[in-house]
């Protein structure tokens, strides 16, 4: 399921890398990545009071927030899709759960 969901985020990505001339390397994901979590960071200040509305409401916060998160979650399986990993895999012996 992960790897599906990740081949539609490379699908996606490396269009938008097409029509914006970007260089997709090693470094551009994790770098994207760490873009992302800050962008979330922000988007979890504005949420949680910590950080400026900047006209949004209650709403549109909520759905930045929301979208930010969907932003992380894609480019964590960019990085992983590019590096060959299997997350799957991965969780199953991090976090223990049992197939």
């Amino acid at each position: 399921m992960l790897q599906d969901l990740a081949a539609r985020f490379e699908l996606a990505s490396a269009a938008y890398a097409e029509a914006n001339g970007l260089h997709r390397d090693d470094d551009w994901f994790m770098l994207k990545l760490h873009e992302e979590v800050g962008e979330l960071t922000q988007a979890y200040n504005r949420a949680t009071g910590r950080g400026r509305a900047k006209g949004r409401t209650a709403e549109e916060i909520r759905q930045d927030l929301a979208d930010e998160t969907a932003d992380v979650l894609g480019h964590i399986l960019l990085l992983a899709h590019r590096n060959r990993l299997d997350l799957s895999v991965a969780i199953e012996r991090k976090w223990r759960f049992r197939p």
